[in-house]
């Protein structure tokens, strides 16, 4: 593909722009940033509009604006569990997250596994929740240089050698320098210009696409009928039905547990504010819906068919889909623009995934483990380094190791999040379980999650045979339920034996 210059001086003048922003939020609500709070948290300052469109930001990312319509391109029907799992998300967020505001507020605390440690006095639950919360990231940072590089090999950059790896490199590079000067700061105020664009980009495509076609039925009409609906379930298995819902459901209890959701929720200046973002966040699901239907409008141009998107389609696979038809279909400045929000939809949620895992490592590895005494400026210190080494590990894991790996460890990722449910949300509404108790029954789950991840070869979902009928379930979800049947039976002979409810450093009159 020839180089489209137009959209690249679009391009590059926005993220010329952006990175203004980024080394500006510093000045922004000024705070001391060698306090741990005020870099990594954004001293808990965050109000109504600026929580929207951090968490947001943080929660969909420019690998959501790719995957999520590349899946309805490739799979039909059930990509679409992405759109209800997003609106199951926010009554779990308004019910639970104000309570873990509340009492890391009042005791000072950064991180998910700080409650977990103050909760149930177990530094080594501690660090498994936050050794969890690491690895799980670790490859959801990696996919973000995913979409940024596919829309910069779709405007005719070279993408593969040291040449090709360099656009990714400075924009990283960038990342790393703002993000370290700023704090928090910087992707909340970038977020802003973010989602702006994003949605400009996602209305102009729902709007002048269909247009062009004739309306949505002719859309809808060119997408074969197995793509448009689950397939109903033979007898003796549930089917697709039951994939679908656990998927949409597990997925659902993971989302919010990942430390950059929770970075983005502490973040903010009060409960309220956490509740107002759980009746506002929903837009945002709007939005994942409509943009879910441009993997169908890809489908409808047939974009995969046009010779000149062959080798895009080839380099990238269905990940090419969004890219070809805002190539195919708008003027080259508005292609600038649509990629721009692309790239800048993955520096946003690189940036707070990198200050969320700076936060963990920092207060519960690193403090906890390695120098118990550290002061609040070198905690600070320590934090801003391990984000930068998070940014280099992120960029040497996409040039060198292949990105079917990322997407495996991404999968990996919600199973592993997910089992940490018992001790931070359960751990919100009661002091039932035992620590060690906990512990035990996150190793299985953890374990037994992997090991059947892996034997299903990478697949997520699994064909458990219960009663005489196949029930095809989101292995998360299904380990979940193991992680708690363990974690109860020990809770019971634990705290029958030696019971650790003594350790919990909080009250009931935190959680208010």
């Amino acid at each position: 593909m020839a180089i489209n210059w137009t959209a690249l001086v679009v391009f590059v003048v926005l993220f010329v722009f952006i990175t203004f922003l980024g080394f500006f939020a510093g000045r922004w609500r000024r705070g001391d940033l060698d306090q741990l709070h005020e870099w990594g948290l954004g001293g808990r300052r965050f109000g109504t509009v600026v929580a929207w469109f951090l968490i947001g930001g943080d929660l969909y990312t420019a690998y959501t604006f790719i995957a999520v319509p590349a899946l309805l391109y490739g799979a039909g029907a059930l990509g679409f569990f992405a759109v209800p799992y997003t609106v199951m998300i926010y009554p779990l967020l308004y019910l639970v997250f104000p309570r873990l505001w509340s009492v890391a507020r009042k005791h000072g605390y950064v991180t998910a596994a700080d409650f977990v440690r103050g909760r149930f006095g177990n530094k080594w639950l501690a660090l498994a929740v936050a050794v969890t919360g690491i690895v799980a990231t670790m490859p959801y940072i990696a996919l973000q240089l995913v979409g940024m590089q596919v829309v910069i090999g779709a405007m005719g950059i070279e993408t593969s050698g040291w040449v090709g790896d360099l656009p990714l490199i400075i924009a990283f590079v960038v990342l790393a320098a703002f993000t370290y000067s700023s704090g928090l700061r910087a992707p909340a105020m970038i977020a802003v210009v973010k989602d702006t664009l994003i949605y400009i980009t996602v209305f102009a495509i729902i709007i002048a696409v269909p247009m062009k076609l004739g309306g949505y039925g002719p859309v809808f009409s060119a997408i074969p009928a197995p793509k448009l609906l689950l397939p109903v379930p033979p007898s003796g298995t549930w089917g697709m039905f039951s994939a679908y819902g656990t998927l949409a459901l597990g997925s659902a209890c993971a989302l919010f547990l990942y430390p950059h959701s929770i970075t983005g929720i502490l973040s903010s200046s009060s409960g309220r504010v956490v509740r107002r973002n759980a009746a506002l966040l929903p837009a945002y699901s709007l939005l994942l819906g409509l943009l879910a239907l441009v993997g169908f409008m890809a489908v409808a141009v047939g974009v995969a068919k046009m010779p000149e998107f062959a080798d895009g389609f080839k380099r990238y696979s269905n990940n090419f889909s969004v890219p070809a038809i805002i190539i195919a279909m708008f003027p080259s400045w508005f292609v600038g623009v649509a990629f721009s929000a692309i790239a800048i939809g993955a520096l946003v949620p690189a940036a707070i995934m990198s200050i969320a895992t700076a936060n963990t490592y920092t207060r519960n590895i690193y403090k906890e483990f390695l120098n118990p005494a550290a002061t609040d400026a070198q905690e600070s210190q320590m934090a801003k380094i391990v984000s930068l080494v998070i940014k280099a590990g992120a960029l040497v894991f996409i040039f060198f190791v292949p990105l079917q790996y990322a997407l495996w460890l991404q999968l990996l990722g919600g199973v592993w999040m997910i089992q940490t449910v018992p001790s931070v949300i359960l751990g919100l509404y009661t002091r039932f379980f035992n620590g060690t108790a906990l512990l035990i029954g996150w190793i299985v789950g953890f374990g037994a999650g992997t090991w059947l991840v892996m034997e299903n070869n990478f697949a997520p979902v699994y064909p458990f045979h219960v009663l005489g009928t196949t029930f095809p379930c989101y292995i998360a979800l299904a380990m979940l339920v193991l992680n708690l049947v363990v974690s109860t039976v020990l809770s019971l002979v634990l705290n029958a034996v030696a019971s650790d409810k003594h350790l919990d450093k909080t009250v009931a009159s935190d959680y208010v």
